[in-house]
């Protein structure tokens, strides 16, 4: 698998992440391609230690960011990661010898396992996440709006067995501030598509807790699983009233 892999990133003050992330694909990435939206910290120096291409652009949503940087990759496979994502070693052995091999695969779900607040969560709805993110280069694109973008991938699809890692939220206050974020985009994205405001909305929250909570088993996942059910329960109500928000000063502009 000589020189056929880029591995593709979005960055923004990733310090305390980008050097494990890095550190687990550089014996099978042929180039590392990073694109920055303005990190004040030592995001850019770690990029550079690995020999990453480094790319400026000021942040518009997930999608356009990711098709940036996706453009940017000039081998035949391309692989993407989150800066607070790694591979497990296994996963990056089972990579290579995927790649080094003639395939008539598109595209490669990896399967994800997600660490909050120290516990990797094993119910809750986010163990064994599959993920596209191994895909030909050529046949790839990102679809979506400001906040959940998709990678879609033509031609056919396959699992990888081994797993790469998520340590998605190591702290309350990073927690929070990436909810107040993507709860803002989120949104903007409901505003765009003209989707009113309902106080019925809101009654979804409690809902939303009782299936990650109970139906799909968080109270396993020890007080970690109860945070991670009320949170998403939050996030509902959240999103909606910033939308409700949205529509209130839109008609106070008028």
């Amino acid at each position: 698998m000589e020189n056929n892999l880029s591995v593709f990133l979005i960055t923004k003050q990733e310090g305390k992440n980008l050097d494990k992330c890095l550190a687990s694909i550089k014996d099978i990435a042929g180039e590392i391609i990073i694109v920055d939206s303005g990190s004040s910290d030592n995001t850019l120096e770690i990029a550079k230690k690995y020999g990453a291409k480094i790319f400026h652009k000021d942040f518009v949503s997930f999608t356009e960011q990711k098709n940036f940087s996706l453009s940017k990759c000039s081998l035949p496979w391309a692989l993407n990661l989150d800066a607070d994502e790694y591979l497990t070693p296994a996963l990056a052995t089972e990579i290579k010898k995927t790649l080094s091999k003639k395939t008539d695969i598109d595209g490669y779900f990896l399967i994800r396992n997600n660490i909050f607040l120290g516990r990797q969560m094993k119910h809750s709805g986010i163990a064994a996440e599959a993920r596209l993110r191994l895909v030909k280069t050529a046949k790839a694109k990102y679809v979506g709006g400001l906040v959940h973008e998709e990678l879609v991938v033509e031609g056919k699809t396959a699992t990888l067995k081994n797993t790469f890692m998520h340590n998605t939220y190591t702290s309350i206050d990073q927690y929070f501030e990436k909810f107040n974020r993507y709860s803002t985009l989120a949104a903007l994205t409901m505003q765009q598509k003209h989707k009113k405001f309902s106080i019925f909305q809101l009654t979804r929250a409690p809902f939303e807790f009782i299936k990650i909570y109970f139906l799909r088993l968080g109270f396993l996942d020890g007080f970690q699983g109860f945070l991670w059910a009320l949170f998403n329960a939050w996030y509902k109500v959240v999103k909606y009233t910033k939308l409700w928000d949205l529509s209130r000063e839109n008609k106070n502009t008028k």
